[in-house]
């Protein structure tokens, strides 16, 4: 089964929660040089007097078609066949940055010892039927996490009835 994240932006009101979560999960020192493995980015548009603030909680994203996966020349980068996730063997990693080049979300992360270090989809909570700890400290419920496919379709199924208010 191939487990994913989805965020509704229209809940995430920015507060870093899932980013110090996820920090404490993986035991990051953000003060040592090590960058959390999701982070907040905030996106503003418009113009005075209609500007808009959104905010994008961003972690890797464990894309069935991983380009991270198909760069990495040593085979470090590998699919974990339970859940799906996209994880890193550091003992081959080699710190080239391919899977960095390759991501299209900038997501990989060198540590210290300039091998690439990610989101591990909190496999180990997973495996005891629990939510990451992102999700599960998200105070307004904005990311959640399940079956790529049951969360298609609840996308699909939000996006319909939006479609039929606004036509309404």
């Amino acid at each position: 089964m191939h487990y994913a994240f989805y965020l509704d932006v229209s809940r995430c009101v920015g507060c870093q929660a899932c980013a110090v979560a996820c920090m404490d999960q993986n035991d990051l020192e953000v003060e040592h040089g090590q960058d959390a493995w999701r982070q907040v980015f905030t996106v503003e548009s418009g113009s005075f007097p209609d500007v808009k603030v959104d905010y994008i909680s961003l972690a890797c994203m464990h894309c069935e078609d991983a380009p991270c996966l198909m760069a990495c020349p040593t085979g470090a980068i590998y699919r974990e066949g339970e859940t799906g996730a996209v994880l890193v063997n550091s003992a081959l990693c080699i710190g080239c940055h391919s899977c960095s080049l390759a991501c299209p979300f900038g997501i990989p992360r060198f540590g210290r010892d300039g091998k690439m270090q990610k989101c591990r989809l909190c496999i180990e909570r997973v495996a005891a039927g629990l939510e990451p700890a992102c999700v599960r400290t998200c105070p307004t419920r904005a990311l959640k996490f399940g079956p790529a496919n049951e969360l298609a379709g609840q996308v699909e199924s939000r996006a319909a009835a939006r479609l039929i208010r606004a036509l309404g």
